[in-house]
């Protein structure tokens, strides 16, 4: 934990820098595709809501000015898996994305999914030694908060405290200044295989470039794709990627929980080159234009082109019908939606006071998608698009760019975490925790 308390600071700082310097790269590295946007920076503001939400944190306003995407290679399951590969794929988006912005970047802030993300409620209390609530004492009491013993082989990637309680006054979201006794916290800690850390380290590293933040994409899209009042209220944001599905809770304006199911679009893509035996690219078109999850009785008489360029003058002039089309894909999508249900009813969601579950990510393109969630995690469901940044281009507005869009609000406007604040060196070694995922249905 020491080290890597002292690199989630560091990277604070050079993301302080970078802003101050007015440039910084915003890096989504997915399996089915690597999207960079290049932010410009008009300098921070210090925002303070009417309920003292936003208020540890500065904020700054920015403005895109640079955007590309390029095809992922090399990333499996949201995981770098070939090193040369992924490194290529990311100095060609960042390449695009310096020419259209015409501005070298050497800092750039990352998300990626997979990586078996856990999570942990914990609680720490405190008597505080004078009569009003200052920095050294959110330092004390997150210190005060037993770390769970995670294992050597992985690493804290966020730790948010979600909740603050001034003796018997609970719900605050920052009580500095505020007079009291006792100080009590409620943290959300998330872990992270540490090998996948390292391996996109290394490959950003590989790129001349230095890391001025790393985020998890269930988290950052989120951020993007959930409104205030499903923010403060409750509710599960669910990212279908190509090679990952991440979900990600919020309650009060912060995520309390994560996880991510090991499958996604490319998954679906796959079935339909194998059902159909077509080469991959032709099941992703077929997909892209003709998928669906729910037959009716036309899908039977409308025909799709199989295509093909095999030179088999027959095998290319094939025809499927759509309801057979549906009937491949539906059961994948089913068994991804199935998988969020379970990770869902793990993590106690059916206790928030709001239930709303948000659709997005690429994959979550698929007409009657939403329907078929709905049936299957019980609850509303709505498709979910990133919210509107200045200068993002037309293209990258819709669901597939949740993460890339995330990931700029969070750079632009961080949440407070345990490495923002003066935690007593003692205490950064962990100690054992007994897991508790259904923490925050005691606590809220």
């Amino acid at each position: 934990m020491r080290h890597l308390y002292q690199s989630q600071r560091a990277m604070r700082n050079m993301r302080r820098a970078a802003m101050q310097r007015g440039v910084v790269a915003i890096l989504d590295v997915g399996t089915s595709k690597i999207a960079c946007l290049v932010l410009r920076f008009d300098g921070p503001q210090r925002f303070v809501g009417a309920d003292g939400v936003g208020s540890m944190a500065g904020q700054s306003s920015f403005r895109v000015i640079g955007a590309a995407t390029t095809r992922s290679r090399g990333v499996r399951f949201g995981e770098v898996s070939a090193m040369q590969e992924t490194e290529c794929a990311i100095r060609t988006a960042l390449n695009s994305a310096q020419k259209m912005a015409q501005v070298r970047v050497d800092h750039v802030i990352a998300c990626f999914s997979g990586a078996r993300p856990r999570s942990y409620g914990l609680a720490g209390e405190i008597a505080l030694q004078g009569a009003v609530v200052e920095d050294q004492d959110i330092g004390r009491v997150l210190a005060a908060c037993d770390l769970p013993d995670y294992g050597a082989e992985r690493e804290v990637l966020h730790a948010h405290p979600v909740n603050f309680a001034l003796d018997h006054r609970s719900g605050l979201s920052d009580p500095r200044g505020q007079r009291g006794q006792v100080l009590a916290t409620d943290m959300h800690l998330l872990t992270v295989d540490v090998a996948a850390i390292e391996n996109l380290l290394y490959c950003i590293n590989r790129c001349h470039l230095e890391l001025a933040g790393l985020a998890s994409s269930a988290y950052v899209s989120g951020v993007a794709s959930l409104v205030e009042d499903e923010q403060e209220l409750g509710a599960a944001c669910i990212d279908m990627g190509g090679g990952a599905t991440g979900i990600s809770i919020f309650l009060r304006k912060h995520m309390i929980y994560a996880d991510s199911v090991r499958m996604g679009g490319d998954h679906v893509t796959s079935d339909i080159s194998m059902g159909l035996q077509v080469p991959l690219s032709v099941a992703e078109r077929i997909k892209t234009f003709h998928g669906g999850v729910v037959a009716t009785g036309m899908d039977d008489r409308e025909m799709i082109e199989t295509g093909g360029d095999t030179g088999d003058w027959e095998r290319d002039r094939r025809t499927v019908s759509r309801a057979e089309l549906i009937g491949i894909m539906r059961p994948r999508v089913e068994e991804i939606l199935e998988e969020v249900r379970a990770r869902l009813d793990a993590a106690g969601f059916e206790h928030l006071p709001g239930q709303s579950i948000v659709l997005t990510g690429g994959g979550s393109q698929i007409p009657g998608l939403d329907g078929l969630a709905s049936r299957i995690l019980g609850h509303q469901v709505r498709m979910g698009r990133p919210l509107r940044v200045q200068g993002l281009p037309q293209a990258a507005t819709g669901p597939a760019f949740s993460g890339a869009v995330g990931l700029a609000l969070f750079a632009a406007h961080p949440q407070d975490e345990w490495w923002d604040f003066e935690i007593p060196a003692e205490r950064h070694n962990g100690r054992s925790f007994r897991r508790a995922v259904k923490w925050f249905k005691d606590n809220w």
